[in-house]
């Protein structure tokens, strides 16, 4: 039987207010809208509205009877996993009829904590056991003196991980352990999904949309009919599940090497391979913004596929089923399972095939340091080197994790290079252990020919943006290939006609070798499009001088920026992202007049009104 649809309510708004509604909504994707749906309601619950509560024959609800008879979803999420699968989670609670809203952690109103009674969080944990960047706020606010007593709330947490780190869903355990320790009863045990996310998270959503269901029947009528603003958005034709095979159009080498005298043109060796690159994304319908990354589903190199296969003397024809798809073996190595990052399970399983106790000692929980530095250090055919044990290539495939994509911070604005995409990478390679390494996804990229295309996607990065003022300064830390995504800024916001100054930090180890797009920067710097440029090339000098060093020598004039209204950006590595934060810190506490604890709630103001940003990795 197919209920009646009901009746909706005209609309109070003005014809001009409703011209203005669809303009402030086009082109949002589900997370924004579902957020702006939770702000609208925020705003609501300080009004009557006696004209819809008639026209609807209901009774206006009060804040807490919305808190009882709704699912709250909170996602925090590093790059997109945790977003995508808090969507699928409030997709199917609001298709089995139940009412949910769906928050990116940093735009969840925390005093609405107290009143919540369904609360659903998942979050990735960044690195080793640090919340995501959009999740800062919350997390330390649940972990503070300041989080309330929850007696009436039912949760349930799912962390998102990678089991090459030793402290896997570390601040998904965390936070599952806080919110029963202030009084919330845990519906279920928090869920812990590796790569292979859908493994533990299908299960896990099932499961919570069952309690859910069973929690919310005996909730009241609706409290309101929603009117869609605009009908559900379709499937991007290509994703994360679906790539788009792009055009490589330049592969072009950016370092350089040291140039050791006229008489002979001798260079010394080259230490790093850095390389620009070009795809097209033409007839694609693919579009980003500067600070989104761009997903490459690579294959691993022939050459380490076969060092596997012969370290465990398998045949790379012989036929594997698996997981509903039957391949040889070395098409399963090639394409479908990670063989340059390690994971904890699977050195449980070769711990025990090998009977290395060495090894199973080193998965011990007082261990945790020993592991991330063989976790950090190790390849897998390191390891079957290392500790030699009999693998047949059933179980082989099994134990392995899945082949995930690997992001990269896109290199470019569109509004300068149309339908093309830049990606500036850092092409792995060294010597360990006797033999030589080379990263999956870099060395892939590296390997391609002008003319050749890789399978891509966007993923979208929403809390590392220009600023939507474009009259607003921006400060960017970028080291290395950190600087991918402000070489993207600095387009933009020169062709958006942006008013607001740019001010670029870069480090690298050698000015001569490592001064990545040097003639860029200098040509922005004349034309008005960079307004200032602070270089740290730690090895050019007795004393390393890095990117944080300068932070803290330019600090009255950083915080005179920020004072002003600027926007400060990171992109790099992780460990680099703490010492600028700790930079930054003492930047703020030495020129503002604060103590630690007051610089660093600046700087969680900072992060909670969008004006500091990182993407770090």
């Amino acid at each position: 039987m197919t209920a009646a649809s009901p009746t909706l309510a005209p609309s109070p708004l003005p014809d001009e207010r409703k011209a203005l509604l669809a303009r402030v909504v086009e082109g949002l994707d589900g997370a924004s809208l579902w957020w702006l749906s939770g702000y609208a309601a925020g705003l609501a619950q300080g009004h009557s509205a006696p004209h819809l509560a008639l026209l609807q024959g209901l009774p206006q609800p009060s804040a807490a009877a919305q808190a009882g008879q709704r699912l709250t979803v909170i996602y925090g999420s590093q790059t997109g996993n945790a977003k995508r699968t808090a969507e699928k989670l409030a997709q199917d609670a609001e298709a089995a009829g139940l009412a949910v809203r769906l928050l990116r952690a940093d735009t969840y109103p925390q005093r609405e904590l107290a009143s919540e009674r369904l609360l659903y969080i998942v979050i990735s944990t960044q690195g080793e056991g640090d919340p995501p960047d959009d999740a800062i706020g919350l997390v330390e606010y649940i972990a503070g003196k300041r989080a309330p007593k929850l007696p009436e709330l039912k949760y349930a947490v799912l962390g998102l991980g990678d089991s090459s780190y030793a402290d896997f869903c570390g601040i998904g355990r965390r936070l599952d352990a806080r919110l029963a320790e202030l009084g919330g009863k845990r519906l279920f045990p928090a869920g812990e999904a590796d790569l292979d996310i859908d493994t533990v998270a299908g299960p896990w959503r099932e499961q919570a949309l069952g309690h859910a269901r069973e929690l919310l029947k005996a909730a009241a009528a609706p409290l309101a009919t929603v009117t869609p603003l605009r009908p559900a958005a379709t499937a991007p034709a290509w994703s994360h599940d679906k790539p788009f095979a792009a055009e490589l159009l330049l592969n072009q080498r950016i370092s350089g090497r040291d140039f050791k005298g006229s008489r002979f043109q001798q260079y010394g060796a080259a230490s790093k391979d850095v390389r620009h690159f070009e795809l097209s994304l033409e007839g694609s319908g693919l579009h980003y913004e500067p600070g989104d990354a761009l997903g490459v589903r690579h294959r691993n190199p022939a050459s380490l596929v076969d060092a596997v296969l012969q370290t465990l003397e398998l045949d790379g024809d012989a036929s594997v089923a698996e997981a509903g798809d039957t391949l040889p073996l070395r098409e399963w190595l090639a394409a479908r399972r990670e063989l340059t990052k390690l994971s904890r399970p699977f050195l449980a399983h070769h711990a025990a095939q090998s009977r290395a106790d060495e090894l199973n000692a080193l998965l011990a929980p007082d261990r945790n340091p020993e592991l991330a530095a063989l976790l950090n250090s190790h390849q897998l055919v390191d390891v079957l080197r290392r500790w030699p044990a009999g693998w047949d290539a059933q179980a082989l495939v099994a134990a392995l994790r899945p082949l995930t994509p690997r992001l990269y911070s896109i290199a470019s604005s569109r509004k300068r290079v149309g339908e093309e995409v830049h990606l500036t990478v850092d092409v792995l390679g060294y010597e360990a252990f006797g033999h030589a390494h080379t990263g999956a996804a870099s060395g892939f990229l590296a390997a391609l020919e002008e003319g050749a295309t890789a399978p891509v996607y966007i993923e979208a990065n929403e809390r590392f943006r220009v600023p939507a003022d474009a009259s607003r300064d921006i400060i960017m830390v970028g080291p290395g290939t950190g600087v991918a995504p402000f070489r993207g800024f600095v387009q933009e916001r020169a062709e958006s006609g942006a008013s607001g100054r740019n001010w670029l930090l870069f480090g690298a180890q050698h000015f001569n070798r490592d001064f990545l797009y040097q003639t860029e920067w200098q040509d922005a710097l004349r034309n008005g499009e960079l307004h200032k440029l602070d270089l740290a090339f730690s090895r050019d000098q007795a004393d390393k001088i890095y990117v944080q060093d300068r932070l803290r020598q330019q600090g009255r004039e950083v915080y005179d920026w920020l004072q002003n209204g600027a926007h400060f950006y990171v992109c790099g590595a992780i460990a680099m992202g703490k010492d600028v934060h700790a930079a930054l810190q003492d930047v703020i506490s030495r020129h503002g007049g604060l103590d630690a604890d007051g610089a660093a709630e600046y700087l969680t103001r900072l992060q909670s009104e969008g004006r500091y940003s990182r993407d770090v990795y």
